[in-house]
């Protein structure tokens, strides 16, 4: 009787100079136990604090537009515009962010991405003075804008590291991650000017955190070899109709995550006439719980399905909202704090539900095309990864909708109603969006199904 052959134990990652991984299979469970899994969370908790910086200096401007008293000349028009174009940066640079990681290495571009934080950080300290003209601060805000390019480069690679059964927690915790970095910055001014020490200070603070970073991404980050600069994904992304789908739902979770991180401190201030330190005791609560929930919006799709949590998100968002247009209306502080922090639960939860969407759509079109095994993960794979960016750029251009509805309200009628009105709408839209094209099965294609022996491995349902 002949001995059973043994398993072959599963090969390690090879590397060459530079800190490359050539050999990278994180769906091979043997590979992903014995190597894998711990070489991808070293890398995403160091994404995690890269993206988190760039998200602190994307939003910057949120938190010093709020103490640029009368001195600074500015009107309450200047500042939605300000954080307006600042949020329009964000999102345009996230395009070549995506497609940056596969030019450099995930690992390279990290260090460079960090690195370009300083110019910023180091421009705004040296402009933050009263005198400054409004163009100035203007020119200086758009340079603030590319922090938000970190979170497309960070996603992208994140992405190439996990294996489908785990990309909903792993990308939501690592955008969860460098979503906090909004809040995160709100405490520390609060911090920095209830001691008195100016925004100034709080820039200085910066400075150095922006070095460790990069560092840190040098000293144990990696590169993917097997990210390749495929322009051909790039194209076939830009075709395919779930990339725009997914983008308007993206601009109805995230796109109102970092457009009310921007505006919530200017509506406190302009329509219930709270001072600037007093708004900053309230502004952070709900980009930190916020971002907080982003990993959980991410557990929940990877076990229910992103299409559903998607589904009675927006129902959620869409109560809220409706409540907040009847605080906003009776001025009732109370009432308005409490609800605009939910929705800001709300809107964390479906950032991470609607990123996990993503894999499983492109993996469920590669599994209606027949394709099988390595080769289905491989498709997936690919377009997904070309896709996040796009995905991630139109979401962000969300944010620029909400502060300029904000500042028209403002200007029209005197208070932010008219945009909650504006805002009712628009996640009704992403509603009937989401069960049209994700969950609604005609009837045809039920009764199909229903006499089918099997069932499909993978539905947009299930995505």
């Amino acid at each position: 009787m002949t001995a059973p052959a043994p398993t072959p134990a599963p090969s390690a990652p090879t590397r060459r100079s530079g800190r490359w991984i050539e050999r990278w299979d994180p769906e091979d469970e043997g590979f992903w136990k014995a190597t894998g899994e711990r070489i991808a969370n070293r890398n995403l908790w160091f994404s995690v604090l890269s993206e988190h910086i760039g998200f602190s200096i994307w939003t910057l401007w949120s938190v010093l537009v709020l103490f640029m008293g009368p001195k600074y000349g500015l009107t309450p028009a200047d500042k939605f515009l300000l954080t307006s174009m600042v949020t329009l940066v964000g999102a345009v640079v996230r395009v070549p962010y995506t497609f940056a990681v596969a030019v450099f290495g995930g690992r390279n571009w990290t260090i460079i991405s960090a690195s370009l934080l300083l110019v910023p950080t180091i421009a705004a300290y040296t402009v933050m003075e009263p005198g400054t003209s409004f163009t100035t601060f203007l020119w200086v805000g758009l340079l603030a804008g590319i922090g938000g390019g970190n979170f497309a480069s960070s996603m992208t690679n994140i992405n190439a590291y996990f294996p489908l059964k785990k990309k909903g927690w792993a990308l939501g915790l690592n955008a969860g991650g460098g979503n906090i970095g909004v809040p995160v910055i709100q405490l520390v001014a609060l911090a920095v000017i209830g001691a008195s020490g100016g925004p100034r200070l709080l820039l200085g603070i910066y400075i150095p955190l922006i070095v460790v970073a990069a560092v840190l991404a040098a000293l144990f980050m990696d590169n993917l070899a097997t990210v390749k600069n495929d322009t051909g994904a790039a194209k076939d992304a830009v075709k395919d109709a779930h990339t725009w789908i997914m983008s308007f739902l993206y601009i109805g979770t995230f796109g109102s995550f970092i457009g009310y991180s921007f505006a919530f401190g200017q509506v406190l201030t302009i329509q219930f006439g709270r001072t600037p330190l007093q708004a900053a005791y309230l502004t952070f609560i709900g980009p930190l719980l916020g971002s907080l929930i982003r990993p959980l919006g991410g557990r929940l799709a990877d076990r229910y399905g992103g299409a559903r949590i998607t589904l009675w998100n927006y129902v959620a968002m869409a109560a809220a909202t409706a409540v907040l247009i009847v605080a906003s209306q009776q001025k009732s502080l109370a009432l308005f704090v409490s609800v605009f922090v939910a929705l800001f639960v709300l809107s964390g939860l479906g950032n991470g539900s609607t990123y996990k969407m993503i894999p499983g759509i492109f993996q469920a079109k590669a599994l209606a095309k027949g394709l099988e095994g390595e080769e289905a993960v491989a498709y997936g794979r690919r377009l997904s990864g070309a896709s996040m960016g796009l995905i991630g750029a139109v979401g962000a251009l969300g944010g620029v909708g909400i502060n300029l509805a904000f500042r028209q309200s403002f200007l029209s009628y005197g208070s932010g109603t008219g945009a909650f009105v504006a805002f009712l709408a628009f996640y009704g839209l992403c509603f009937g969006v989401t069960w049209a094209v994700y969950l609604r099965r005609p009837a045809k294609q039920a009764a199909t199904m229903a006499t089918q022996e099997t069932k499909p491995q993978l539905s947009y349902a299930e995505v």
